[in-house]
């Protein structure tokens, strides 16, 4: 068990050393973004991020779980890059999934819809590739659309959390955690290592995950909960994937977080632009 723990977390290590080193050449404003703090910050941590988690789920213990988190990533991290580097290109532009399906009624298709379908087919060959056989029909069909769910959904809202510097990659290190003592436990363990490591540099406000980076954590982290043969923690999973991004239609986070003592205490916890007591 521990050793498939340790090899995914420092195979992300070694995929985030690589790729961080690679990210340092690409250069031009494609790459750079305005922070909530007014500031310029790069979107190359979502190269580093993809490479860590992609290492790392390839030394995961267990052939179709490698296979059905490679596979989410790939298609959340594409989506990721559409939407961060080609969102201009597209003649709508939408918010939320309302935002995205007001517009394909116009016949107007955004960047966003393009990433729910890439993102959401990912998620579905992931499911179909990590379900465990035997049961009923209607109890595998059930189990795909709850795990596809549960993939898509953690790729969408981790990227909703990543508004502020590290609070998609804390939310991200909690949740595999609760992966690790399960089925899923090498792919949890790639997110942790791969988050532990992007964490410096994002709280210090000099890089961010972008659509690229939290969409490919989300995924991974995604397929290691959907992987858990508890059908009662995959439920309650889903569940709050899915009130949270509901809830996110109505309801500004980075509100609810700041009016809350703990929740923002948390998520001001070792910023570069907070000090404790200010």
């Amino acid at each position: 068990m521990l050793k498939n723990i340790l090899l995914p977390a420092a195979g992300a290590a070694a995929g985030f050393c690589c790729t961080k080193a690679a990210a340092k050449n690409l250069k031009g404003p494609h790459w750079e973004r305005t922070s909530f703090s007014g500031g310029s910050v790069s979107l190359t941590e979502g190269v580093a991020a993809v490479g860590a988690v992609l290492a790392g789920n390839v030394f995961s213990g267990g052939k179709k779980l490698r296979r059905g988190a490679l596979s989410a990533t790939c298609a959340a991290a594409l989506a990721g890059w559409i939407d961060d580097r080609c969102e201009n290109k597209f003649a709508a532009r939408g918010k939320g999934f309302r935002g995205h399906l007001g517009a394909l009624k116009n016949g107007e298709i955004t960047s966003g819809l393009l990433k729910i379908l890439i993102i959401g087919s990912g998620s579905l060959c992931a499911s179909r590739i990590i379900r465990e056989n035997g049961g009923s029909r209607v109890g595998r069909i059930s189990d795909t659309a709850v795990n596809t769910v549960i993939t898509a959904g953690m790729a969408n809202l981790l990227n909703l959390f990543d508004l502020r510097p590290g609070r998609s990659l804390k939310a991200a290190a909690a949740l595999s955690v609760l992966t690790l003592p399960g089925r899923g436990r090498g792919i949890g363990s790639s997110v942790l290592g791969s988050a532990v490591c992007l964490l410096p540099d994002d709280l210090a406000g000099k890089t961010m995950l972008g659509d690229l980076g939290a969409n490919a954590l989300g995924a991974s982290l995604g397929v290691a909960l959907s992987a858990s043969r508890s059908r009662a923690l995959r439920l309650l999973s889903l569940s709050g994937i899915t009130a949270l991004t509901l809830l996110s239609e109505k309801v500004s986070f980075s509100r609810v977080i700041e009016d809350s003592e703990i929740l923002s205490a948390l998520d001001r916890l070792g910023r570069s632009d907070y000090a404790p007591g200010s």
